[in-house]
């Protein structure tokens, strides 16, 4: 765990905890509840809320977890803290207006992946609408988005080939940046100062490039191997990305600048 930070909701201090190894945050749930429930005893209030969702057999209560955070008075104390997905699930069970704004959000996003689901163009066209008002050029975004095309073909490929999701596709997925870029996953995206942002949305247009051209090697040499197991995965996953590694360093050479960047996309001007 990294150090403790403050979030603000309409003037309630949010405490906080960023998880470096998860890539995740860890809000206080007594805060959250006291900025929500506007209740003059909130952990009286979550405690009695903690015991109802146990009765009815709610699982959020049991992936809260204890972190010590500071308090008012400068000292670390052990408080029950949710990661964002807990947090709403658990902001769901609060009855007060200042709850509803994201309730009616979380029915919104759930109604938006039944549609895409059903009619997966909608989810392009909402991606490319995400980025249009986050400020990137559309030269970027048509990167973006056969980015992510490639990608989608990349991950059905280890799925046929048995590799499982998660642990499995992130291992691939490190060795194959590590193979083109020289940085693990998690390093690049500390040398581009990044938490808990996507690292391709923080790409430059050479650099997507370059990642697809390691993930579209790697399809294509698993389609042509067939690897059987996951080591042969990760074998693959090297050798596909390092064709990409090697055009980057014949270009570095050729240019005398570095492909891999420090710049994030607020860096860039992408986003304003």
């Amino acid at each position: 765990m990294t150090k403790n930070k403050l979030a603000i909701f309409e003037g309630f201090k949010i405490r906080r905890v960023w998880d470096d190894k998860n890539e995740k945050w860890w809000f206080s749930v007594v805060d959250v509840v006291a900025a929500l429930s506007e209740s003059p005893n909130p952990r009286n209030y979550w405690k009695v809320l903690k015991f109802r969702l146990k009765d009815e057999g709610n699982q959020s209560v049991t992936k809260c977890n204890q972190l010590k955070i500071q308090a008012p008075d400068g000292k670390y104390y052990l408080t029950d803290t949710a990661d964002t997905e807990t947090m709403l699930r658990l902001i769901q069970s609060i009855p007060s207006p200042k709850a509803e704004p994201f309730k009616l959000w979380l029915a919104r996003v759930g109604y938006e992946r039944i549609e895409e689901a059903e009619d997966p163009e909608k989810a392009i066209q909402r991606a490319m609408q995400f980025y249009l008002k986050r400020g990137y050029s559309k030269n970027w975004i048509n990167q973006r988005l056969k980015s992510i095309e490639i990608r989608k073909d990349l991950t059905d490929e280890w799925e046929d080939r048995g590799v499982r999701q998660g642990d499995e596709f992130a291992i691939l997925t490190d060795d194959i940046t590590f193979a083109w870029a020289g940085l693990k996953t998690k390093q690049y995206k500390k040398y581009k100062s990044l938490k808990k942002e996507n690292l391709r949305d923080n790409m430059t247009n050479l650099e997507l490039v370059l990642n697809m051209l390691a993930e579209v090697s790697t399809t294509e040499i698993s389609k042509k191997v067939e690897p059987k197991n996951f080591i042969q995965n990760r074998q693959v996953a090297c050798e596909g990305g390092s064709i990409a590694g090697s055009a980057r360093r014949k270009l570095e050479k050729k240019t005398g600048k570095k492909a891999i960047t420090k710049l994030n996309a607020k860096g860039l001007k992408l986003i304003k």
